[in-house]
């Protein structure tokens, strides 16, 4: 999905900018959290020639926050990068100019076994030109998962954990290295052995350059005499450890404490935040080697994940509200520019 926009603020014979990502939805081509992003804009000049002083990529995501209000939308834009500018555009010349820049390690995974979650993430590009700034292109962001947040995933297929959804939450969890200002949940329906004990767990991946820290939480069943109530808790693992450990084995061990813990590691609090040290707890439990490792090539079909995935539990009317929020995107800054 490409939009060529006229640059508004500089009226009727400006130039056109397009910008072309390699990790496009439906390309094949995700791009991975801590990795490059690369790509072209593509500049058409107007009329008359034009100082481009700078080109600017900015990346957003659609993410929820909880308010006293309810749950409200918004678009947050999480890193920036100057990838050119210091020229003049000729007047009907065309000029092409390529990137690459590094994602931040904690971007949100979009797709999963290249089909979509329902993460809006995209791409805008901001031209400079002739002291003015103008928002010219947004376009769409496909990410897929690192391997280590793909065996964890995996691994819960394997179990028997369904997906649900995923979703964006503006606010931070307590306690952890978070970097950006909001964080990703992916919620799963339980693994019929846990159904007695838990309505959904969600897990959140935060990824740095040494590893990932994974939270877990269990939205758990109340009893007759006991009220439900959530219960959070984290594991560290590191990316050279994909092929080194029975991720299976590892992560039904994470689960099980998550899941027998009777305290509550923290609730979502004002704007989705997790507070995982309330009560006095750490909620922090280091993820430990158990067994041989299963090696790096672990087969995709053996995940209910990707069964759940493929199979179209995650509704073509989310795919399409996806597809809608660029479009309405589109269709305002070209009202703004009028």
């Amino acid at each position: 999905m490409v939009f060529k926009r006229l640059l508004g603020s500089l009226g009727v014979g400006g130039p056109t900018v397009d910008t072309v990502l390699d990790a496009a939805p439906g390309s094949g081509n995700a791009a991975s959290p801590g990795g490059a992003l690369t790509g072209r804009v593509h500049l058409k000049g107007g009329s008359s020639d034009f100082d481009i002083s700078e080109i600017t990529l900015e990346l957003i995501a659609r993410v929820e926050a909880e308010t006293d209000g309810g749950e409200q939308h918004g678009t947050v834009a999480f890193e920036r990068y100057v990838v050119g500018g210091g020229f003049r555009l000729g007047a009907e010349t065309e000029q092409v100019v390529p990137f690459s820049v590094v994602l931040p390690w904690e971007t949100p995974v979009s797709e999963l076994y290249g089909q979509p979650l329902g993460i809006v993430l995209g791409v805008r590009t901001e031209l400079a030109v002739a002291g003015a700034k103008d928002k010219g292109d947004l376009d769409p962001l496909a990410v897929g998962p690192l391997p280590a947040q793909e065996a964890v995933l995996e691994a819960l297929g394997r179990l028997g954990f369904g997906f649900r959804s995923a979703d964006l939450e503006y606010g931070r969890i307590g306690g952890t290295g978070q970097q950006l200002p909001f964080y990703q949940e992916i919620e799963l329906s339980p693994a019929p052995q846990y159904a007695h004990a838990v309505n959904e767990i969600e897990v959140t991946f935060l990824a740095h350059p040494g590893g990932l820290e994974v939270v877990l939480e269990a939205d758990k069943r109340g009893g007759m005499f006991t009220p439900g109530h959530d219960a959070l808790t984290r594991f560290t693992v590191s990316h050279e450890d994909v092929a080194t450990r029975d991720w299976t084995a590892e992560v039904d061990g994470w689960v099980r404490q998550l899941v027998e813990h009777r305290a509550s590691y923290g609730t979502h609090a004002a704007y989705g935040h997790h507070d995982p040290y309330a009560g006095g707890h750490h909620g922090h439990q280091e993820g430990h080697r158990s067994g041989p490792g299963m090696g790096t090539a672990i087969a995709a079909g053996a995940a209910g994940l990707a069964v759940g995935v493929a199979g179209g539990l995650v509704a073509a009317e989310v795919v399409d509200e996806v597809g809608d929020f660029f479009e309405g995107d589109d269709e305002e800054d070209e009202g703004d520019e009028g």
